[in-house]
């Protein structure tokens, strides 16, 4: 057996020294991986023993973390709104920012067993529509993603979820093979502008799906394209939600506006930024 402590200390100061920030969060979620001690004990390593045999398997989940590769994807899987979701090489990355849209659209559609047809566009793991579907458990829901490998790692995430008789998954260009109608459409979609990719962060740069990320000049190509063509597929009445970038939500709410939404509103998430635009359908 060995002391965790000067392990961790050690590897702490070496993904710091490279510029990984939380580097000790970081290291708890691999040690918990690596030697199968849970997160709150390991928060207080201090006289925390691992096996010798089992260093070699930390160090390796460490060398992958100094070559600044995500967290996530050295495991494999994340949480998003409580539920563990496998990721994928085309999937992005579920954030907590985008917890921000489920929890408006719960609250904007309150009646958690009405059946709602639920749509997602631009689904990756699915992480939005499996979220309103652990909500509502009368909904359907439909995710769709340009990449079959995304569209494929969100079904493996309804099925190992128990969600999967109330989803579909699709791989298609956002709606266009689709007639709807549809209760909720909601989007996470790419919104970098092309060129300020390469200078963010390497977590994101180099190990998240470019096509993912990307949203052209501007960034708001997806939320032009989406903002006409939607109407055609929501109810009467039909909410819409959106993620966007913290400096986007005045441009997608007007866009929202010019196509006809009503109470178009942007919403904070909880740093206080802009990130979620909600807007109804008039019919």
């Amino acid at each position: 057996m060995a002391d965790l402590a000067p392990l961790l200390r050690a590897a702490e100061e070496r993904l710091t020294a490279l510029g990984v920030e939380e580097a000790r969060l970081d290291l708890l979620y691999l040690a918990e991986r690596a030697f199968g001690i849970t997160l709150s004990r390991l928060r207080r390593a201090d006289g925390v023993s691992v096996p010798q045999s089992a260093i070699a398997d930390f160090q390796a989940l460490v060398d992958r973390r100094a070559t600044r590769e995500p967290v996530q994807r050295i495991l494999g899987d994340w949480e998003f709104w409580g539920l563990t979701l496998a990721l994928g090489p085309e999937t992005l990355i579920p954030r907590a920012d985008t917890e921000t849209l489920v929890e408006a659209v719960l609250k904007r559609r309150a009646e958690r067993h009405r059946p709602w047809r639920i749509l997602d566009l631009g689904t990756g793991t699915g992480a939005i529509v499996l979220a309103l579907l652990s909500e509502y458990p009368q909904a359907f829901g439909v995710g769709v993603d340009l990449s079959p490998d995304a569209a494929a790692v969100a079904l493996h995430n309804a099925r190992s979820l128990g969600l999967a008789d109330r989803a579909s998954f699709l791989a298609g260009s956002w709606a266009d093979a689709l007639a709807g109608p549809f209760d909720i459409i909601v989007s996470n979609p790419p919104y970098i502008p092309d060129a300020d990719i390469a200078a963010l962060a390497p977590e994101v740069a180099r190990f998240e799906p470019w096509r993912a990320l990307a949203g052209g000049v501007d960034g708001l190509d997806p939320y032009r394209h989406l903002a006409q063509a939607l109407p055609l597929l929501l109810s009467q009445g039909g909410l819409v939600g959106f993620e966007h970038g913290a400096d986007q939500g005045p441009a997608v709410a007007t866009l929202l506006r010019a196509a006809g939404f009503r109470d178009v509103v942007t919403l904070c998430d909880l740093g206080g930024r802009d990130r979620v635009a909600l807007g109804t359908h008039p019919g």
